[in-house]
């Protein structure tokens, strides 16, 4: 097959990185264009990440000898590319008219950032969840009067850890929801190197985030009407997030509380038959798994399963009746590939095989 040309905005960071590494090979999808910030423009890649290379393997040699274009030089990039990835360290507002403007070019975005996360038109997809919010694009080109050029992004990282799982039980009513996030390093783009503070330490807060994660979940279960997505109004949320002393893997401790009480026999059978639109048409990257339950008192654990189905699986575990709630779990996802770029890739064959990305 003729692989579809993508761009990555932003490919000296973090994500950027990691996106490099999971479209080397992508059966879909070849990298044509690196960009980054005017700073690093012009450089080969090589030299743009010196000293800054993340990834515990080398850069893929073909990628290194490649020249960084600056974010500014639209028509350039998109000369090159069918669409790309987004994953800029900029403001909101820059983030955003950044976006815009690429889709406005009629080159597709799929994005890693939050900017966007709440543009009505814009979906913002777990693609075993909410699939269907693919819809709005057409809406949204409506909007920005384009033929190809669309937003499409992806939800914040450390929700992944038990939306998934909470998803199949949404028959059942859910009513309340408690969620604790300890959350690796990793998500705020450092390794231990970067930050020796983190060692042997925990903080309780990480900015924005505990907003996110009591919000987002009901744009993801929400539906879309006249042209825009509506959030659910239920259930209610509450969250606190904390940074902890772990290279990746961001880990949740949930408690719910439902209208109807599944049994947990009843929960185990719906984490073990959910399957979404990724399994249903199988996607290089959707895992076999979506939701994998571990029996032991002493899992999931981030060093053991973090990497699950290459980092695309959500491991769950624990479950058990709750003295105030109804049940209590943990759930663990991987932050950088479920999370992140893994999770922005998975959303672009998702679009790729329905139809709203394709070759110029």
């Amino acid at each position: 097959m003729n692989k579809l040309k993508v761009g990555i905005i932003g490919a000296t960071g973090m994500v950027g990185q990691r996106f490099i590494m999971l479209l080397n090979e992508h059966p879909y999808f070849e990298i044509t264009a690196l960009v980054a910030g005017p700073r690093s423009a012009g450089q080969s890649y090589e030299r743009a990440v010196e000293g800054r290379w993340k990834m515990t393997t080398p850069c893929p040699e073909k990628i290194a000898k490649m020249t960084v274009i600056s974010s500014d030089e639209v028509d350039t990039v998109g000369a090159l590319v069918d669409f790309v990835f987004c994953a800029v360290n900029m403001s909101k507002d820059d983030t955003r008219a950044l976006e815009e403007r690429y889709a406005r070019a009629e080159i597709p975005v799929v994005s890693n950032n939050s900017a966007n996360r709440w543009t009505p038109d814009v979906p913002m997809v777990i693609p075993e969840v909410n699939d269907a919010h693919l819809e709005v694009i057409e809406a949204q080109r409506r909007r920005l009067g384009t033929k190809r050029g669309f937003i499409a992004v992806k939800p914040n990282c450390s929700i992944q850890s038990y939306v998934g799982a909470l998803t199949p039980l949404l028959k059942y009513g859910i009513k309340e929801v408690v969620a604790t996030t300890y959350q690796a390093i990793s998500g705020a783009g450092k390794t231990f190197n970067e930050w020796p503070e983190m060692i042997d330490n925990l903080i309780p807060f990480i900015g924005g985030e505990e907003e996110k994660s009591e919000r987002e979940p009901l744009r993801v279960w929400g539906e879309v009407k006249g042209g825009e997505i509506v959030p659910a109004e239920s259930p209610v949320i509450t969250t606190q997030c904390l940074r902890v002393p772990v290279t990746d893997g961001h880990m949740a401790a949930v408690f719910v509380r439902f209208e109807n009480k599944p049994t947990k026999e009843e929960i185990l059978s719906e984490w073990r038959n959910f399957r979404g639109k990724p399994q249903t048409l199988g996607l290089p990257s959707a895992p076999e798994q979506f939701i994998t339950y571990f029996e032991e008192d002493n899992r999931p654990q981030t060093r053991l399963d973090r990497d699950l189905y290459g980092g695309m699986g959500v491991s769950v575990g624990r479950l058990r009746p709750d003295s105030v709630y109804d049940y209590k779990f943990v759930g663990l996802s991987h932050n950088t590939l479920r999370g992140a770029a893994g999770g922005a890739v998975l959303i672009a064959e998702l679009l790729y095989r329905e139809g709203y990305l394709s070759a110029k």
